[in-house]
């Protein structure tokens, strides 16, 4: 259920519905509008009464909310999210550029990509510090050290940092370290992850899983907003299907089916979502054009000796053309880069 309170409502008012709400055993998420505060409700096994609430002091509307992902619908709030990282800015008109290596490999390597991303117009550094691989033979990060690479990295470029925490026990360390907290999509049904991921103060990102439907991703997101963190953005990185042509399918539909759905900013990452870097480009340009807040791109300086997934890697001049193809495409869709 949603609670719509009155504008400029004094904040006693708003703190007695949740006082009302905490009262009978239920969860209050407060959510301020341009206008107008909000407050979800969650917790509840079964439907609300709108009775119960409307009477109290300062409350216009007491409304059902018919999706099963509350927080994130676009029934519980109306205005687009948007998540601040430092200087950088997801959604609201924004566009944002998170580019950088697949994987830390060494400190040389990722100080020459940062400077690099950077100098072409990145908003944001990439690099997993823990890699999740599909063989366990293959190379699964740095762990701590990459950790603190990338913290230095960002002392050195002022870019911040997005790395993934691969399970509940990583948390903390990668939150010590990280700007915004990746949600790999592997893990993206790992509820446990979740839970802990909502309950940190840091910026996440929730990439989708490989087969996973929006309503699917949406719950997930779900998971996360209900333990209070609401610095949320997704990210589409193709799907699993039957096409053996690229590595997935990247589904660019998701875009306005998130969009009519859910407040939530949403991203595309064509590297994963093609797995050749000659596919990474034309698909960058369809997802500026198809609305997205914002591309996560591989960029490797030497991706032929790259630990993890060098094919999909772009080298740093590609990556210069292809900022500057984003830089004419997104103003054309009302997107700022």
């Amino acid at each position: 259920m949603l609670i719509v309170m009155e504008q400029s409502v004094p904040e006693e008012r708003i703190a007695g519905v949740i006082e009302a709400i905490e009262a009978k055993g239920l969860r209050a998420h407060p959510i301020p509008g341009a206008s107008r505060t909000a407050i979800g409700i969650t917790g509840n096994q079964g439907p609300l009464d709108p009775a119960e609430f409307e009477n109290l002091p300062g409350v216009v509307r007491a409304i059902p909310v018919t999706q099963p992902f509350k927080l994130v619908s676009r029934e519980v709030k109306r205005e687009d999210t948007i998540v601040k990282v430092g200087d950088c800015t997801i959604g609201g008109g924004a566009f944002c550029v998170i580019a950088g290596p697949c994987a830390v490999e060494s400190e040389r390597q990722t100080f020459a990509i940062a400077h690099r991303v950077k100098a072409a117009g990145a908003h944001m550094l990439r690099g997993g510090a823990f890699k999740p691989r599909t063989s366990p033979y293959s190379f699964q990060g740095l762990g701590r050290e990459g950790l603190m690479i990338l913290s230095r990295a960002r002392r050195e470029t002022g870019l911040p940092i997005v790395t993934e925490a691969v399970d509940t026990e990583s948390v903390d360390l990668v939150a010590e370290h990280a700007d915004v907290i990746q949600v790999g999509a592997r893990n993206m049904q790992n509820f446990s992850l979740l839970r802990r991921v909502g309950r940190t103060k840091r910026p996440v990102m929730l990439k989708r899983g490989m087969s996973a439907t929006i309503d699917e991703l949406l719950m997930s997101a779900e998971y996360i907003a209900a333990e209070g963190n609401y610095n949320l953005f997704l990210c589409e990185r193709g799907v699993r299907t039957f096409s053996n042509h690229a590595r997935n399918t990247l589904d660019l539909s998701a875009i306005p089916a998130v969009r009519r759905l859910s407040h939530l900013p949403m991203i595309v990452d064509p590297s994963h979502g093609t797995g050749t870097r000659d596919k990474v480009p034309p698909l960058a340009r369809a997802a500026v054009a198809v609305g997205s807040d914002g591309l996560m791109i591989e960029v490797h300086d030497n991706p032929d000796r790259a630990l993890s997934d060098g094919p999909q890697s772009m080298y740093p001049d590609q990556f210069d053309a292809l900022m500057a193809d984003i830089r004419a495409i997104a103003p054309l869709v009302g997107r700022a880069v």
